[in-house]
């Protein structure tokens, strides 16, 4: 089973768990930190993937698509905590105490090994889920600063993510798209991450791709799958939420319809082992 825990009183808290692979795409307005208690968490995007074991913390950037895979593990149940940052009182602190120098900004997440720091910070905001009533101001202020502070200190290029306040600006379409296609996005998600209004959005799509949006995107996830499964020993089932679907029989349905023939006619049997000579 896998599911959510929020507290309406503390939504910047929020635990997730669950027994079985599963995931989405995500395009955060805020910086969240994500402390994986159990199982496993992969974030995949257009450039990277990290993998974050159970005891690590990942600082995932605002405004970058990425894919988020959660994973039993050892048959242990994922389980993570999840605390939003909200740039308003990020940016609050930065004035307070701004960074050493200017640094770009980082696009991909920051992983950070096992810390008695964020153990502690994790565990104090575990109670907060059983909060009858709104949490203070000053309160959440406080635990947005002691997780920057402790960020910081861990890693002091946590800054180049911390520290990032702009908006997307007007980006070369076609490279973008070809670059972050496997996300499964609302197009008025892409439009925005390349800075342009949904209807702008379209029409420049049209101009340079020839296609609607999500014909084009289909076409390309499904190509993608395809590659995937003819070349390597991967199944549908490992990863048909990597290429921007939502659910297997959706997926199954969309591929068999583009080329003619299951995924699953692709998969490769296992090699059978040569018995010893000797």
């Amino acid at each position: 089973m896998n599911g959510q825990q929020l507290n309406r009183y503390a939504n910047m808290v929020l635990v997730c768990n669950g027994d079985r692979r599963y995931g989405g795409e995500i395009t955060l307005a805020n910086n969240v930190l994500v402390g994986v208690l159990a199982g496993e968490l992969k974030v995949v995007q257009a450039e990277s993937t990290r993998h974050a074991a159970a005891g690590d913390t990942l600082l995932l950037p605002r405004n970058q698509p990425a894919t988020l895979l959660k994973v039993p593990k050892d048959g242990v149940a994922y389980q993570a905590v999840m605390l939003t940052l909200p740039s308003a009182l990020v940016q609050a602190y930065y004035t307070q105490h701004p960074p050493a120098s200017a640094q770009p900004a980082a696009p991909e997440p920051l992983l950070f090994p096992s810390s008695p720091l964020l153990q502690s910070l994790f565990a104090s905001l575990l109670p907060y889920l059983e909060l009858r009533q709104p949490l203070p101001e000053k309160l959440l202020a406080g635990k947005i600063t002691e997780a920057l502070e402790i960020l910081r200190s861990l890693d002091p290029h946590s800054d180049k993510v911390l520290a990032n306040y702009t908006e997307p600006g007007k980006v070369n379409l076609v490279d973008f798209m070809e670059a972050n296609y496997l996300f499964n996005l609302p197009l008025t998600t892409f439009s925005y991450l390349t800075g342009r209004s949904l209807t702008t959005f379209k029409r420049d799509f049209k101009k340079a791709f020839h296609l609607s949006p999500q014909r084009w995107l289909t076409h390309k996830r499904l190509a993608r799958a395809h590659y995937q499964l003819a070349t390597t020993s991967r199944k549908p089932v490992e990863l048909y939420l990597e290429v921007g679907f939502e659910n297997l029989a959706h997926f199954s349905f969309a591929f068999k319809k583009q080329f003619g023939y299951p995924p699953t006619a692709l998969v490769r049997p296992k090699a059978t082992p040569r018995p010893a000579t000797g």
